[in-house]
């Protein structure tokens, strides 16, 4: 396990930008998942979509070169590309729920291994409230999880989900600091064991039942 966490982010947002293709429209959650912007594979192109109202090709925007009018869904400045579209939550909102968006790559507090993803709790709490995880989860044509594999020691990857739902069934691929994997219907299948992991830790570390290819 990487013991340095912001390493470890880094890691799980490196391995899921290997996921994205030529000509994506993406949305990036709050958390790990706005990081994928930084590691976009060479000569792939994508468009980022964030619900805050903004279309565009970017990165991380360098200290010298911060516009106060474009930020990612965790309120980090970024650098856009010509061509870049903003606009108003009721237009982002028709763009998600008109089931425009290819990829959205979201964090959780919680994922079982039937695929069902919990990502928010009491108000007030670790997050103020659904926000727009649940029309994403709803309306992108599939969905990735970024998290760290434990929280305090506890297993984040479940049997059943003990939190309120977000989205039922919805996620096709898990990516943790310790590996990948795919929500089938025949359970969780481990694809990807890292180097600083092992099939024993991923196991130790992991409530839900999984397959091994």
């Amino acid at each position: 396990m990487v013991e340095d966490v912001n390493l470890a982010k880094e890691l799980i947002a490196k391995r899921a930008a290997r996921e994205l293709t030529d000509g994506q429209l993406v949305n990036l959650g709050i958390g790990i998942p706005t990081l994928v912007a930084n590691y976009q594979p060479e000569g792939v192109r994508v468009i980022l979509q964030s619900e805050g109202g903004i279309t565009a090709m970017w990165t991380k925007a360098k200290p010298d070169a911060i516009d106060m009018n474009y930020f990612d869904a965790s309120g980090g400045f970024i650098a856009v590309q010509p061509g870049a579209a903003c606009f108003d939550s009721l237009t982002s909102f028709a763009i998600i729920r008109g089931g425009h968006i290819d990829l959205t790559i979201l964090g959780a507090l919680e994922v079982d291994q039937e695929g069902n993803l919990a990502s928010w709790i009491i108000p007030g709490k670790m997050v103020h409230g659904i926000g727009g995880a649940m029309d994403l989860v709803a309306g992108s044509k599939n969905m990735i999880v970024t998290m760290l594999h434990t929280e305090k020691g506890e297993s984040k990857i479940l049997k059943k989900c003990r939190l309120p739902l977000t989205g039922k069934g919805m996620v096709k691929m898990i990516i943790t600091e310790l590996c990948v994997m795919k929500v089938t219907d025949k359970g969780l299948v481990v694809t990807e064991i890292f180097d600083n992991s092992s099939k024993e830790e991923v196991i130790r570390l992991t409530e839900a039942e999984l397959i091994f290819q």
